[in-house]
């Protein structure tokens, strides 16, 4: 294995990072983690600071886990109530991990309504039937497939990997894919909300599925994903409950209350909502200003 010797300045936790449900293709078997990103087949440990693995190169390991990032700075940013400060000191280390696009996108079309031990038999079986054999340990394991070996197949065959009704969402946005190379280039030159619009015509991308892949694979730090746990948390302990436009409301106030890094903020409470939600009680809220209407 190749080790890499994390600064000391930066924490970095790589069993909460890849177990916070950002990704889909990660198992850890005792102390390593195995998983599949694109082409490569990576082997990842971490003991203290020093972190080793096989089957990537340093630099895409730095990037993939945003290694670089100043973590403590990004923290103090969003640091601005009790909740979140107490989310930050039982889940220091976490780090946003920095996706390929299109897998970051195909994958969360498959993510909608569903859990994830199902969107992992989702995407394992889409991957045997449109990836590329990969060597590994004993085991059969296959690239993600690039758009192009989605688009333009047949939608019965595409059923066969039990997506639902999303299968037909995602091969009309694989065609979508394959045939707009610069796809990726583009929303990652335009700003948040004009990049957010571009995504949402996509089939089977909604509000949060576009939050969730500019947030992971485009660097969109202020993007803030909503999901049942995120809205129980900022109606329970910041908003109060109030049922319409939930979502729109939930985002917003989080971009406009933990500022420009609001992702990094989503992702910790995320990571700490049994504890959040643990003793919840609605009385019990933290004093914010609300953001206009």
């Amino acid at each position: 294995m190749v080790s890499i010797t994390l600064r000391k300045n930066q924490p970095f936790n790589l069993d909460l990072t890849l177990s916070c449900g950002q990704v889909f293709r990660w198992e850890k078997d005792g102390r390593i983690w195995r998983g599949v990103v694109g082409d490569s087949c990576i082997s990842i440990q971490q003991r203290g600071r020093v972190l080793s693995f096989r089957g990537a190169k340093p630099e895409f390991i730095s990037r993939y886990f945003q290694l670089d990032e100043d973590l403590p700075g990004i923290l103090d940013s969003i640091d601005r109530d009790p909740v979140i400060h107490a989310a930050i000191s039982r889940c220091m280390g976490l780090r946003i991990i920095r996706q390929p696009a299109w897998e970051c996108l195909a994958s969360y079309v498959i993510a909608t309504y569903a859990n994830i031990p199902g969107i992992k038999r989702r995407i394992s079986k889409l991957c045997q039937c449109y990836g590329e054999p990969l060597p590994g340990p004993g085991i059969e394991i296959f690239s993600f497939p690039r758009a192009h070996s989605i688009a333009y197949q047949d939608p019965c065959r595409i059923s066969e990997c039990r997506l639902g009704y999303r299968a037909p969402y995602l091969l009309e946005t694989a065609t979508m894919i394959a045939g707009d190379p610069d796809w990726e280039e583009r929303i990652l030159e335009l700003p948040y909300e004009d990049a957010r619009k571009e995504l949402l015509h996509l089939k089977g991308v909604g509000k949060k599925v576009a939050d969730c892949v500019l947030l992971f694979a485009f660097g969109k730090k202020e993007s803030f994903p909503v999901d049942v746990w995120i809205q129980r948390i900022l109606e329970t302990r910041y908003l109060g409950t109030k049922p319409p436009s939930a979502y729109d409301r939930c985002s917003r106030f989080g971009r406009d209350h933990f500022g420009e890094y609001a992702g990094y903020a989503q992702e910790y409470l995320f990571c700490d909502r049994a504890a959040i939600t643990k003793n919840e009680m609605i009385g019990n809220q933290v004093p914010v200003s609300q953001p206009d209407r």
